[in-house]
């Protein structure tokens, strides 16, 4: 629903949905390494930690495209979710389009995954 309220030439229109998009990929793979059995207080202490929770959620049985992989772990190293929350007008560098795809398939396989293991116990 936020993508397309953002408008064209005008990065900061586009802060709310990279926020809340980034939001969603840290809450996907919080959920599989919960249901994997990690303590809520070592996910906690993960904080805006992506490139660790996709590792974690790795191991866990989670299979991404490389590409995936590279993207998320590059959102750590880039603080992407910091500048996007407290810098937002430097945000406009980082790419949406990567950034939906990334949500997409994080979003889905984790659901299949979770569902899967559900169904299987």
């Amino acid at each position: 629903m936020l993508r397309p309220t953002g408008r064209s030439g005008r990065p900061l229109s586009r802060a709310p949905y990279r926020l809340v998009a980034i939001h969603s990929l840290e809450l996907h793979l919080n959920a599989l390494l919960l249901a994997s059995g990690h303590p809520p207080a070592k996910v906690r202490g993960l904080q805006h930690d992506i490139a660790t929770r996709t590792d974690l959620a790795i191991a866990a049985g989670l299979k991404l495209r490389k590409r995936t992989i590279l993207h998320l772990r590059g959102l750590s190293e880039t603080r992407e979710y910091l500048i996007t929350r407290y810098n937002p007008e430097l945000s406009a560098a980082f790419e949406l389009t990567r950034l939906a795809a990334t949500l997409e398939e994080v979003a889905e396989k984790v659901t299949t995954l979770i569902n899967q293991r559900e169904l299987g116990s």
